[in-house]
């Protein structure tokens, strides 16, 4: 199936949008799937919204995602140019082609093409077959002399070799205009395979660029692992069958065919994605995870120069197996390296509306001074001998423990994080909030 050459043709306006990148993964993925090729072609002919930032932005996230190109811009290939741009002298061959054969004529400045007004068969991947009818002439160049999308959508395919056209839904209704235009050129037409819509997340509607969540430099700069965000991608419409969601991807290249894509739409649910996230996190060498939080740890400027770099380690070890989201990290772990954390007030009158938590924190203070040992192991033996003894759940201790010294009532496992606080901070700590409550 080495001949298989599939294209994505964004045209960039500064943003990469979700549906998008969706688009180009499903490509980019029959491509890997069956050894063909993979063109990116830059429709660029709207000056004011084509710049190159726009388009800068659009090769960044691509490349984020590793969906990297066979053909296309920075890289060459054998049938470009690959910006429309530049492909005018194509497009007024072509034109003249139809001249030739009477299947144009000129009206108020702008050139129409002949439809034939035969129903148009179109035996779609992921629809099945598809009858339509295009029983109107439409314009193929403006008054303006310049070339409208079916047109040089239709040229570049076929000077482009373009075996299987891959793209969203919406254009299934542009389609009938495409296969007149591809039978007026008598070329054999490719296999559609129009995939489905991309749903916001809340209310109804396909995702605009407007929704939050639907951009993917937000991901980029949200400091979400690319792996993660584009495994989720690879769900928006397809799935392994197999109940699994979350796979190396390659063996969602091995498994990908256009067989598999729903025909439903998909809805986007970035609490989903931040699960995928949190997966890809976890699984992480933490040397690689360190690696990726050190720039945002940097930024956000909470770690004392004079740190100890082995306790930054122990720290990260235990708070990667919980955030969602790397973003998510400096407010997370802050109180490991400040005295200076406020206490969650909601969180903390929650706690002290039932049993008696100042009796059960000077409980577990007597018992923390006497050990020698600060390990989970010997901290979980404490906490669960001291609930014994008082006929109490372990959670009494737990939780205003942990508001106590972390401010808090979420975070990484409450043993480990003792643990890595260390004796002498995790009793400083409850003493103080003990005299702040009696004050």
């Amino acid at each position: 199936m080495s001949h298989v050459r599939v294209r994505f043709a964004p045209s960039p306006t500064g943003f990469f949008h979700i549906g998008s990148a969706r688009t180009a993964l499903f490509n980019w993925l029959y491509a890997r799937h069956t050894k063909g090729i993979f063109i990116l072609r830059i429709e660029d002919t709207d000056k004011e919204r084509n710049t190159e930032d726009a388009k800068q932005i659009l090769f960044q996230g691509m490349k984020w995602l590793g969906l990297y190109w066979d053909e296309g811009p920075e890289v060459g290939g054998d049938y470009g140019p690959y910006y429309q741009s530049e492909r005018t002298d194509i497009y007024r061959c072509y034109l003249e082609q139809l001249q030739k054969i009477d299947r144009t004529y000129e009206k108020d400045g702008a050139i129409y093409f002949k439809v034939t007004g035969e129903p148009q068969i179109i035996e779609d991947a992921v629809r099945g077959r598809v009858e339509r009818t295009e029983d109107k002439d439409f314009v193929i160049f403006r008054s303006n002399g310049l070339p409208v999308f079916h047109f040089v959508n239709v040229v570049d395919d076929i000077t482009m070799g373009i075996t299987h056209v891959i793209r969203g839904e919406d254009h299934l209704s542009n389609t009938s205009k495409h296969t007149e235009l591809m039978k007026a050129f008598k070329v054999e037409l490719p296999q559609y395979a129009h995939i489905p819509l991309l749903l916001k997340q809340q209310g109804p509607g396909k995702m605009s660029k407007r929704d939050r969540g639907s951009l993917i430099e937000e991901y980029e700069q949200r400091h979400f692992l690319a792996d993660a965000v584009r495994n989720y991608l690879c769900l928006l419409g397809w799935s392994p069958k197999d109940d699994r969601e979350i796979l190396p991807i390659e063996e969602i290249i091995q498994l990908f065919d256009l067989k598999g894509i729903n025909k439903n739409n998909a809805k986007f649910d970035e609490k989903k994605l931040a699960f995928i996230n949190t997966d890809y996190l976890r699984n992480l060498s933490l040397e690689k995870f360190h690696m990726l939080c050190q720039p945002i740890l940097n930024e956000s400027k909470i770690i004392p120069e004079d740190v100890n770099e082995i306790f930054v380690h122990d720290v990260l070890k235990i708070c990667r197996e919980k955030i969602r989201s790397i973003e998510e990290l400096p407010k997370y772990c802050t109180y490991f390296f400040s005295e200076k954390y406020s206490i969650n007030e909601k969180a903390k009158q929650k706690i002290f509306k039932k049993g008696d938590p100042l009796a059960r924190l000077n409980e577990i203070l007597s018992s923390l001074e006497t050990l020698n040992s600060f390990s989970e192991e010997t901290l979980e033996k404490t906490v669960a001998s001291l609930a014994m003894t008082h006929n109490v759940s372990s959670g009494e201790y737990i939780h205003p423990t942990r508001i106590a010294v972390s401010g808090t009532n979420i975070g990484p496992g409450f043993y480990a994080m003792l643990q890595v606080l260390g004796k002498e901070n995790v009793l400083y700590r409850i003493k103080k909030f003990l005299t702040e409550m009696k004050a």
